[in-house]
């Protein structure tokens, strides 16, 4: 009698999540059209998208810088290790401050990163693909060239770099949005199977 009963409460546990999600397709769509939105903001006017994703990040390192102060002032009360915690709150404190006193410096600087972490990674592609062999070497080789063109363009182009970043963004959200579109009209159509 138990057996029966649990596997019966698994069955519809199990249905409850995909059932939810029917239920609430709609929620769905709706999130997809305004990433699709977002998306199309983003092709459209790449300098305000980036200005806003700038705006973003001094927001979360305030927040963060917050938290980690915080939770700083938390382990000195209990004689524990304070210090690293401080330090990183009053660092991110300072970029969230300096993400929204002087956004172009950040975006400046985001795509320094970008194109050094593209150059070293595709440094790093290259010297693997010289090192192995087989036939994924040449693959693995343009893949290396691509990026270090891509990393040294970054820093001879920055603006034009912060562009295409920000297309690169707007084609993501548009295709995550299409997804989830799909999803939730899909869902509509399974949710008197699932409910």
């Amino acid at each position: 009698m138990s057996g029966s009963f649990s596997s019966t409460g698994g069955g519809h546990h199990g249905l409850g999540h995909a059932g939810a999600l029917a239920r609430n397709w709609w929620m769905l769509v709706v999130r997809g059209v305004l990433t699709i939105l977002f998306g199309i903001v983003a092709f459209a006017w790449p300098g305000v998208t980036l200005a806003s994703l700038v705006l973003l990040f001094g927001a979360y390192m305030f927040v963060d810088g917050v938290f980690a102060i915080g939770a700083g002032v938390r382990a000195m009360a209990r004689h524990e290790r304070w210090g690293g915690l401080i330090v990183e709150g009053v660092v991110d404190l300072l970029a969230g401050a300096v993400a929204f006193a002087m956004p172009i410096l950040t975006v400046f600087a985001f795509i320094v990163l970008a194109g050094a972490w593209a150059v070293v990674s595709g440094a790093v592609l290259l010297w693997a693909a010289l090192r192995l062999g087989g036939a994924h070497r040449v693959l693995m080789g343009l893949g290396g060239v691509v990026s270090v063109v891509w990393g040294l363009a970054l820093f001879a182009w920055p603006v034009a770099g912060a562009v295409v970043l920000t297309w690169w963004i707007g084609g993501y959200a548009l295709f995550f949005g299409a997804s989830m579109i799909a999803l939730g009209m899909r869902l509509r159509g399974l949710r008197g199977r699932l409910v």
